[in-house]
């Protein structure tokens, strides 16, 4: 395992943002200088958030990018791009380095997220979820033996999976119908879960099951369950519109025999723990979308500049000039939303109307950023020879997953009322 090293690992000082030196002034205004102690910009990144986006972004190209049809074709992420994930520190970004991570940032997952999304989508999938739930959920809420059991897997050779949607509970999460009944030291689990990603090729599973139906969502607890356990079966994986490597598979419970000390948390708190790390992997989903939106124009907008209509680029016609303006403002708005959020995360600060408000109105970005390249492409662009459909296929599941746009609106909508009623 190669955990990313930071550059200020390396050397002192801070990363340089802003202009703090100038000798001499215009005749008609002044350039105010930087104050050492003033808020950086939200898209001035420090230097270590600055390396860890240029290697990813370089992984991506080199690794990633001369996979993108294979994978699609085979509804499958290449079995050693996986493995390349891990080793190159991107599968445990704040998984503390003793249990084998990078122990970086959410901030630093969050453009990992982001720049692997403008090259693929789908591998951004299995790296966000991998991160803002999966090593988060056992880094924050689980014991002492389950960190020493777990973690080390998680941040260098296994994949993990959060096992909450059920084919009666989608948006109504805690109307769930897997059961957890208790015997002795164990419990068994019976039921069935559906749209469950990363669970064609993951190890480990974060199970959402009752206890206690009588106590409604108050008796939902979360449990630690591997794959070779009996009476655990994966079936076929969805064959999706977009996201198509990414595997989303049913998963089925019968009698699985699970011990107590592989309860995450406590019994009755699973809800809150899928609340809770729901509204973080909310985040992930904006990141992802603004790196869709991104990578769709940094495809098509080279291209308006090439192609000659009448004797000039289209790009140079005005009305293509007001759209492409409108679309880079909106995915650089969207962008900093998902910024502002993550910032709002590593600071300890509250964050859920943000973190809804980041997935909703990058979702709604990338919808419409994708859409209007497809146009912009002409003929070309219906086509699967340019990676437009691909981004625009992809994205589609961003106002649909980890919460739909219109419970993303309600939530912000709860907040508003809150603000104005106090």
């Amino acid at each position: 395992m190669r955990s990313i090293i930071f550059r200020s690992q390396l050397k002192a000082g801070l990363f340089v943002n802003g202009i703090n030196n100038f000798t001499s002034c215009s005749n008609n205004y002044k350039l105010r200088r930087n104050h050492t102690n003033a808020p950086s910009p939200l898209s001035i990144l420090s230097e270590d958030e600055q390396f860890f986006k240029e290697t990813v972004r370089k992984f991506s190209q080199d690794q990633i990018a001369p996979l993108i049809k294979k994978m699609d074709k085979e509804h499958k992420i290449d079995d050693e791009l996986v493995k390349k994930l891990f080793e190159n520190g991107f599968m445990g970004i704040e998984v503390d380095a003793e249990y084998g991570g990078s122990g970086s940032s959410f901030m630093s997952s969050t453009l990992t997220v982001e720049e692997i999304a403008k090259v693929d989508p789908s591998v951004s999938v299995l790296v966000d979820l991998q991160n803002t739930l999966g090593n988060n959920v056992m880094s924050k809420i689980g014991n002492k033996e389950q960190k020493e059991k777990y973690l080390p897997r998680l941040a260098q050779d296994t994949v993990s999976s959060f096992c909450l949607s059920e084919p009666s509970s989608g948006s109504d999460a805690f109307a769930l119908k897997t059961t957890a009944k208790k015997d002795g030291d164990h419990y068994y689990i019976n039921g069935t879960k559906m749209w469950i990603s990363n669970s064609d090729i993951a190890g480990i599973f974060y199970v959402f099951a009752n206890t206690d139906p009588s106590k409604g969502h108050k008796g939902v607890t979360c449990f630690i369950v591997e794959r070779e356990q009996e009476g655990f079966s994966v079936a076929k994986k969805e064959d999706k519109l977009g996201m198509r490597a990414s595997g989303t598979c049913v998963l089925h419970f019968d009698n699985v025999k699970v011990h107590k000390d592989n309860i995450v948390g406590k019994i009755g708190e699973g809800y809150k723990i899928a609340i809770t790390f729901l509204n973080e992997g909310r985040i992930g989903i904006g990141a992802q979308m603004v790196g869709i939106a991104q990578g769709c124009l940094d495809h098509t907008i080279p291209y308006t500049l090439e192609r000659k209509q009448f004797g000039s680029s289209i790009f140079d016609f005005q009305s293509m000039q007001h759209q492409i303006a409108r679309a880079v403002t909106e995915v650089e708005t969207a962008r900093l939303i998902v910024y502002n959020t993550a910032r709002l995360v590593d600071a300890g600060l509250p964050f859920i109307k943000e973190a809804a408000m980041a997935k909703y109105y990058a979702s709604e970005v990338a919808g419409k950023v994708t859409s209007v390249c497809i146009d912009w492409m002409g003929g070309v662009g219906f086509t699967t020879d340019y990676p437009q459909e691909k981004f625009y296929r992809d994205c589609k599941v961003g106002p649909i997953y980890e919460g739909t746009t219109n419970m993303q609106l309600s939530t912000i909508a709860k907040f508003i009322k809150k603000e104005y009623e106090q």
